[in-house]
């Protein structure tokens, strides 16, 4: 078994609003710290706004082929690739989603917003049985982050965001897998996959980062034997220091699966 106390003691070392989750999906081993605090959600919203778009799509009310041309008024700065492309650039609703998620674009999903509209995901994030997780802003608005404006989210729904990814309870069978597929090609990995890129056998990781000033969060499932659900969130904290610890427990609990199977 895990030793959770000692990871609870490292946590609690931590400067600021530390949160995190744990939850084994074959054999139910949990623990959480913190988990249900709202904290600002960086880019891990994106997680909700991909589900809510799924579900529209598995509902038929989304077109995932459809194209859309982008636009100078839509490009805003940092993560993404799409602001750094020429306007009239033409895009699928698809690949705005995965854009969304691997490369964390936020002129991808402040188009995605504008497509599905704010309310609307918001009811889609109720409706999927979340009721701390709010989008209240798009990415890059900095009237709105002026005036305190945040998204929110919490490392126990979050949790369950994957757990009901995993048992496909969240869009639909097609829809879920299609989702853990794009978050297994996430290109951001300094965080929970550092140290498990070395590992052997190295095991996929299906995951979404956030980031901003002060803000670091990193949150998924490690795949293996004994597949299992991780998410650490962070806000007005020691960011080199939570992503160091975000690496090193990450191992510790993959490895501590191995031994366990005696495959180390």
């Amino acid at each position: 078994m895990n030793d959770f106390g000692r990871i609870e003691k490292r946590l609690k070392e931590l400067p600021g609003n530390i949160s995190f989750y744990y939850h084994n999906l074959i054999t139910g081993e949990h623990f959480q710290y913190r988990a249900e605090e709202k904290l600002m959600a960086a880019s891990v919203i994106k997680l909700y706004i991909m589900a809510a778009a799924f579900q529209q799509i598995a509902e038929g009310k989304l077109n995932p082929d459809q194209l859309i041309s982008t636009r100078r008024e839509d490009f805003v700065p940092s993560c993404g690739a799409v602001a750094y492309l020429h306007e009239g650039l033409e895009v699928t609703v698809r690949d705005l989603i995965t854009l969304m998620i691997i490369f964390s674009d936020n002129t991808a999903t402040n188009i995605l917003i504008d497509l599905m509209g704010e309310d609307q995901i918001n009811e889609r994030i109720r409706s999927l049985g979340f009721r701390d997780v709010w989008l209240r802003r798009k990415m890059f608005d900095l009237e709105k982050s002026r005036q305190g404006i945040q998204n929110l989210i919490t490392a126990e729904e979050t949790g369950m965001l994957f757990q009901k990814l995993y048992e496909s309870r969240l869009a639909g069978e097609k829809e879920d897998a299609q989702m853990l597929e794009i978050l297994k090609c996430q290109q951001l990995n300094g965080k929970i996959p550092f140290y498990l890129k070395a590992a052997v056998p190295e095991p996929d990781i299906a995951h979404k980062t956030g980031e901003d000033e002060g803000i670091t969060h990193d949150v998924g499932i490690i795949y293996g034997e004994e597949p299992f659900v991780v998410c650490f969130c962070g806000n007005e904290t020691d960011t080199p220091g939570f992503e160091r610890l975000m690496a090193e427990v990450s191992l510790e609990l993959y490895q501590e699966v191995l031994q366990r199977k005696g495959r180390m």
